[in-house]
């Protein structure tokens, strides 16, 4: 079966290289940028400013080398790449969540962004809690990790 996923949007950030983007968006509150939708969706984002947070899904568009079990960003043991948040997957698509600011017509203003500068934007959802929030999951291998700064000598 075959897919066809198109690109629907830029997101801005400040961060030009790997290195300097955070693990995750909360490690960087401050961290702002924006999400250009293309004017032909701009429709679609009708009611967005409701929310306080968004799901942006996004392309690994420089991800590297697929390997499918690795050490991550927080961890020196290797751990499959779907028990992981790492970018190089077989199917290169990113999950992150990030707080909406305000809308400008097609451009949403964001903080506690994790994404490379220039990402290609393929969908967007609202982070809705009383749906999303699941009081009883468990943070698996990550328990006893921090979300601080990526150990040096990282990818």
């Amino acid at each position: 079966m075959e897919f066809k996923i198109s690109q629907i949007g830029t997101i801005w950030s400040p961060y030009n290289t790997k290195q300097d983007c955070p693990i995750q968006g909360v490690a960087d509150p401050a961290g702002k940028g924006r999400v250009e939708v293309f004017p032909e969706y701009e429709a679609a984002l009708e009611t967005i400013e409701t929310f306080s947070h968004l799901y942006l899904f996004y392309i690994f568009d420089r991800a590297g080398e697929i390997i499918l079990s690795r050490p991550t960003f927080l961890d020196d043991a290797p751990h499959g790449v779907f028990a992981s948040r790492h970018p190089c997957r077989p199917n290169g698509i990113g999950l992150s969540i990030v707080r909406l600011d305000r809308r400008e017509k097609n451009m949403l203003h964001v903080s506690q962004i994790d994404i490379l500068n220039k990402t290609p934007l393929i969908d967007i959802k609202p982070y809705i809690p009383k749906f999303d929030f699941r009081p009883d999951a468990g943070n698996g291998w990550a328990e006893s990790k921090s979300i601080g700064e990526k150990p040096p000598n990282r990818e």
